[in-house]
């Protein structure tokens, strides 16, 4: 039985990396940070209770600030395998916490690699990092690689790059087995409610439920490259599987704007949208009406607006991925359609209000 450890595990990719590595028969140990309240909702269907014998998913208190704890856990649950997911992974909130951020999301991961390394587990344990394709930043080259220049325009993203590059020198200096999976945007149900896509499928949901009057957005013309997170958790263990430690970007290859994951999305409720204006007074209008549920939603209803305050001090305007490098070597491709993903959200989402109604 392999043993795995898995920062940020309460996360939307925690949740799926968790259970597909129980389900490869792995004993689990995840980290999760203190709360006053209960933040595993996500985890709650794979939680078995300390008492249970053999149990093979376990929880731990930790922080990537906190070195000392951190080999405290590595040392005590002595992983074959560590994928560190745990971030500050909000863009827009990195400007408003760059410390905090710097300090976990780049630090945080130079004390994990030091963990292993003092402990004297570089010849046993494979480490994950959880990378992003902020990296890229501004479109230097359109699709990004491997090979393509980085040009990160976030405190999170100038965050990771320290982390990517920290990767590389252990792996390079000590012999690591350390390696950066660099994902283009995920998603799911389980993505949180303040990513830009959640926040658009809870809306519409919320708008059709007449629970909610408007959506409000951003940068409407920023373009994603959007796959699904049970696609992407896969891809993260076929990167430790593989014969020597690289890095792979994990990417559908397909481009999307914001104005059209939001169209999609009132679409599956039967909802059509049409846009009308520019820039900051661009509006999102509703057209038609094919759902008789919605009485309460007319034609002409606006139903998404601009807020400035959405928007980034720097924009990444286009991400599109090239995953050609984890087709080959890896045997990797995504699954899901992006049409798939935002019904599934959507009507998730919908079903989630009409619970609680």
């Amino acid at each position: 039985m392999k043993t795995a450890l898995i920062t940020g595990v309460t996360g939307q990719d925690g949740a799926y990396l968790s259970e597909l590595l129980l389900k490869k028969g792995y004993l689990v140990h995840g980290i999760k940070r203190r709360s006053s309240s209960f933040n595993t909702q996500r985890i709650n269907h794979l939680y078995q209770d300390l008492h249970t014998d053999n149990a093979n998913f376990q929880l731990h208190y930790g922080d990537l600030s906190d070195s000392t704890n951190l080999i405290r856990i590595i040392q005590e649950t002595q992983p074959d395998e560590i994928y560190n997911l745990a971030a500050m992974s909000h863009v827009k909130v990195s400007f408003e916490t760059p410390e905090y951020t710097a300090n976990v999301d780049g630090i945080g991961v130079l004390r994990l690699l030091e963990a292993v390394r003092l402990l004297k587990m570089t010849d046993k344990t494979k480490i994950y990092q959880a990378s992003t394709s902020e990296l890229y930043g501004s479109d230097q080259a359109v699709p990004q690689n491997e090979k393509t220049p980085f040009y990160p325009r976030s405190p999170y993203a100038v965050a990771k790059l320290f982390a990517y590059w920290t990767i590389i020198n252990y792996r390079e200096a000590y012999g690591m087995f350390a390696s950066n999976g660099i994902l283009f945007n995920h998603e799911s149900p389980l993505r949180g409610e303040t990513f830009v896509t959640r926040k658009i499928t809870m809306a519409v949901a919320a708008i059709a439920a007449g629970k909610q009057q408007k959506l409000f957005l951003g940068n409407l013309d920023a373009k994603r490259d959007w796959g699904h997170a049970k696609d992407y958790a896969e891809g993260m263990w076929r990167i430790l599987q593989h014969a020597k430690p690289d890095d792979f970007v994990l990417a559908t290859g397909i481009t999307t704007t914001v104005r059209e994951f939001a169209r999609q999305a009132f679409a599956v409720l039967g909802i059509a949208i049409e846009f009308s204006g520019e820039g900051v007074n661009e509006k999102g209008i509703i057209s038609a009406v094919s759902n008789t549920e919605f009485k309460h939603l007319n034609e002409g209803d606006e139903v998404i607006t601009i807020d400035e305050r959405y928007f980034r001090p720097t924009e990444v305007d286009l991400l599109i991925g090239d995953a050609s490098k984890a087709h080959r070597e890896l045997g990797w491709k995504p699954t899901s359609t992006l049409s798939e993903i935002i019904a599934e959200m959507t009507n998730n989402d919908y079903n989630l209000i009409k619970r609680n109604i």
